[in-house]
Formats: C-alpha cells, structure tokens, sequence
C-alpha cells in the first residue's frame, strides 16, 4: 500500500505528471504512458527529483468515461496515480490517492462544501488516501477553466500577504497540504516569493503548478520550498520536453 502523503512529506522534491482525461482519448493512454518513460527519466535525474506521481483531473470531464479512462491508466503505469477532481464525479477505486480539495481562494459555498458533500458519500468505504487540500487559484495572466467554472477570481500575486493567510488558513483548518495554483496554460507561474513565503509559515507540504514550462523555473519553485512541483502544458505540447 503506497502511503502518499508519507513520500511527499519526507521527500525533498516530488514531481506530479497532471493528465487531463478531456485532452487524452482512452486508445492513447497505453502509448502515452510507455512513451513519457523517458522524459520523466530525465526529469528525475536532472531535477533530483524523491518521488514521481500521475495527477488525474479536469475541470468539466461531460463527456469523459472517467472510471474506465483510470483503469486503462492504471494498466499502463506503476507510478502512484491521484485524482486531482474537478466535481464529485471525478472519482475512481483504480487511482491510489484522492487530493480532497477545499478552493478557499474563493468564497462559492459549491467549492467550500457542495462538492466535498457530494464526494463524501461516495468515499465512506474507499480504499483510496484522501489528502484534504487546501486549494488557492492564483493569478498566471490568464483565465482559467477553474476560474471560469467555479465562478471565483484568483488571488492576485502582488498581494503576498493575502495569498499566506489563505495558506495559513488551509493549514489551520486541517489541510495536510496547500496547493498554489496558477492555472493550466498560466502565462507566468506562482512567484517564488510566494512559494518562499507560504513555505516558511507553514508546516504541511506546499504544492505548486501552474505556468512551469522550463528546468531552470521548476528547479527555482524547489529551492524556494515546493515539497511537489506539477507540471502539465509543456508535457502536452511536446511529451520529449526536457526544459
């Protein structure tokens, strides 16, 4: 049994591969998975990367047999693999893990306490690891498909402060990790000031992603105290990426 929360806690930098389900057909899964082999090979060496994971979500996912799409997944790789949900629908047995999360950048009660509602009747005998997430959408230059389904608006990275205190109010409220989010295809990634700052006052893990294309961006995100970096765009655009 993979404890995830166990890696990602006494790691020193974990990397999350983020799949949306909406972009990959079913037929590709297999193939995708063989292929990655590599590039995230030298990720791990170049990056000294602990621990590699498969993050799995969208934001929408209407017309995506999900549980059916994880078992193909599941098939394919030996890699630990966590749902990353978009809505309560998103939920699979074939995945090892489940980020629970709480979108407290915003203040719609469907992000807050619906969803989790929702997905909390269909987890009571689970055997997934449910890791509750305090989730903070962060400005990246761009609307995003969280903003625009959840109806909230990102935090605005100039203000610091503001953007520490959700953190810090994550981890007060039970959160075992706090994600810092800037959004799929984000023009610029969470600032390492930010990352730097929510790091040193918190005593869970920070998760980081959103806007990281390159090695030398990425490896700035770890110094500055990312416990996990994901990364999705760029391993879309080019499986061969390598920074």
């Amino acid at each position: 049994m993979i404890d995830i929360l166990k890696s990602i806690t006494q790691s020193n930098r974990s990397l999350a591969i983020l799949i949306d389900p909406e972009k990959m057909d079913m037929d590709a899964i297999s193939a995708f998975a063989k292929a990655i082999t590599s590039t995230i090979t030298a990720l791990q060496n170049e990056l000294n990367i602990d621990q590699l994971f498969f993050f799995v979500g969208g934001s929408t996912m209407e017309n995506v047999p999900f549980n059916s799409w994880m078992k193909i997944l599941r098939e394919s790789t030996n890699l630990p693999i966590v749902i990353f949900p978009g809505s309560h629908n998103q939920l699979s047995e074939h995945a090892h893990g489940l980020l629970f999360t709480n979108l407290l950048s915003g203040r719609n009660p469907d992000y807050l306490i619906e969803q989790q509602f929702l997905a909390a009747q269909k987890l009571k005998n689970t055997n997934l690891e449910i890791l509750p997430t305090g989730y903070l959408l962060i400005d990246g230059g761009k609307e995003t498909a969280v903003q625009n389904i959840s109806k909230t608006q990102p935090l605005h990275q100039s203000d610091v402060m503001s953007i520490v205190n959700h953190a810090f109010t994550a981890q007060l409220m039970g959160n075992l990790l706090v994600y810092l989010e800037a959004g799929s295809g984000a023009i610029y990634p969470v600032s390492i000031t930010i990352v730097q700052e929510v790091s040193q006052q918190l005593k869970i893990p920070v998760i980081v992603g959103g806007g990281l294309r390159t090695i030398e961006q990425i490896e700035d995100t770890y110094r500055a105290g990312a416990k996990m970096v994901v990364i999705g765009t760029a391993i879309e655009q080019d499986i061969k990426w390598n920074g």
